[in-house]
């Protein structure tokens, strides 16, 4: 699928980097810092499930592959490190060679396991908490199409096109009343009979 990248992700093309990216405690590490800003190891280790040394660690090798960077907030402690994930998100393109191809199914798979993860926790958290017209806007859908690979591609496009301004406003753009939400799309082509 070819990426046009309107919303200013990082691209991962190196195979290397996406298997880096595909364990468990880089991945959750490099999703907080998009969505909360820049901390400390020792501020994420409480998030991914591992030690501040062990999550020092992990941020190191991100930043070896350029996903993360060592940066000072203004009027941070300067004994500490902080680390910044240098794009708001990130996408691949499964690559063409066979060692590409295993690091992108393990990057994949990673995803969505995390994905999976934060749908159940959603479930049983914040759904119940939830006043009655955002419960009313919570979706699901599970929907079967039968495409061509340029269709698929056209309508992965198209959402992208939906999302865009909401995406590249940010928080810092949208109006008072609005409020984070995660949009979780996830495509899975079916065998050929």
């Amino acid at each position: 699928m070819s990426l046009t990248n309107p919303y200013g992700d990082f691209e991962i093309t190196d195979p290397q980097a996406m298997r880096a990216l595909a364990h468990p405690v880089r991945l959750a590490a490099l999703s907080w810092l998009q969505k909360n800003g820049p901390a400390t190891a020792t501020q994420l280790s409480e998030h991914v499930g591992a030690s501040p040394s062990v999550t020092s660690w992990h941020l190191r090798h991100l930043a070896q592959f350029g996903l993360v960077i060592d940066e000072q907030p203004p009027g941070a402690d300067k004994r500490q490190r902080w680390w910044k994930a240098v794009a708001r998100g990130f996408r691949y393109e499964m690559p063409d060679t066979p060692e590409g191809v295993e690091a992108g199914r393990l990057l994949r798979a990673e995803m969505m396991n995390q994905a999976l993860e934060a749908a159940q926790q959603w479930l049983a958290e914040t759904e119940p908490e939830l006043d009655a017209e955002w419960s009313r806007l919570a979706g699901s859908a599970n929907t079967r199409l039968v495409l061509t690979p340029e269709e698929a591609e056209a309508i992965e496009a198209a959402i992208e096109q939906v999302l865009t301004p909401y995406v590249q406003r940010g928080e810092e753009g949208a109006p008072p009343t609005a409020r984070a939400v995660r949009y979780l799309r996830i495509s899975l082509p079916e065998a050929t009979n």
